[in-house]
């Protein structure tokens, strides 16, 4: 019989698996829910629950979190029918792990301490390769005794976990993460476009650049997608440009200048307005390719 709390978990996808699994084989009894109800049989394969609403998951975990994809999805999620607020109680804990509007987050907030429960927002950055791993990032907004409560959970899923403040603030961080993601992409793209085109090895770039100044994650984990042109979804394009949308609404809010979040914002729709929502993010580089007349 385990003494770690019961843990729900709603929203299965890309991230939201690999991190339940991640709990589930730490000891964790966990209750799950997808809204696609067939993405939870790897979870029941390794001894978890399933219930059939995310009220159900609330009804009956101490400890709740969500990885869904935006803001409606929390919202319907937390507050719509059969949704988590329902089934809320006083004393549980409750985590949104997904990237969304910090004002969404402090709604929610706000209705979960109506039923007595403690929230945080915890967006992560890390993606696919982070999740699986063990390895993510997190940033939490919310109260510093929910936060001591959740690290035990936090440091199974991530290596860099960092309390930022009250609710909201985790969203702030990732909004600020993305956009710094979304321009290395975009930069690493340029510089591989212009290398190969004047006759000089992408892989061979990437080698020597790493070792620099220049070196950074995105062209440590996203190295291979670069070259081989393989954006098959650790992080899906129009989620990344749903985040810059955050990002840039929140610039606006606070009257702060961002003009090359806004450019590459604008590659990321185009992208997405040819079809290409759907691949990883690292597909920012046949934008450069496209505009440039030249495949690596």
């Amino acid at each position: 019989m385990s003494n770690k709390p019961v843990v729900g978990f709603v929203g299965l996808g890309i991230m939201g698996r690999p991190m339940a699994l991640n709990l589930r084989r730490a000891g964790y009894p966990l209750i799950v829910h997808n809204r696609t109800r067939a993405k939870e049989k790897d979870l029941l394969e390794e001894g978890a629950d399933a219930a059939a609403t995310p009220q159900e998951v609330a009804e009956r975990a101490e400890i709740l979190i969500t990885m869904l994809p935006d803001s409606p999805d929390v919202e319907q999620v937390y507050l719509g029918a059969d949704g988590v607020i329902a089934g809320a109680h006083d004393g549980q804990l409750l985590i949104d792990m997904s990237s969304i509007a910090p004002a969404t987050a402090i709604a929610v907030a706000e209705a979960a301490a109506g039923e007595g429960a403690d929230m945080l927002d915890a967006p992560v950055s890390g993606g696919d390769v982070g999740a699986r791993d063990g390895t993510l990032s997190i940033m939490v907004g919310g109260s510093e005794a929910a936060f001591e409560r959740a690290q035990p959970l936090f440091d199974v899923l991530g290596k860099t976990v960092v309390h930022l403040g009250e609710a909201g603030a985790g969203q702030t961080a990732k909004a600020c993460n993305q956009m710094l993601v979304a321009i290395t992409i975009e930069a690493v793209s340029e510089a591989l476009v212009l290398a190969s085109k004047a006759g000089v090895d992408p892989e061979r770039l990437i080698e020597v650049l790493s070792g620099g100044l220049a070196g950074n994650r995105v062209m440590e984990v996203r190295r291979r997608n670069f070259l081989e042109h393989d954006f098959t979804p650790g992080f899906r394009l129009e989620l990344h440009h749903k985040d810059l949308g955050i990002a840039l609404r929140t610039a606006r809010e606070l009257g702060v200048y961002a003009p090359t979040t806004a450019i590459v914002d604008q590659m990321l729709a185009a992208l997405k307005a040819e079809g290409d929502g759907g691949l990883d993010h690292s597909a920012l580089l046949k934008f450069i390719e496209q505009a440039s007349a030249h495949e690596i």
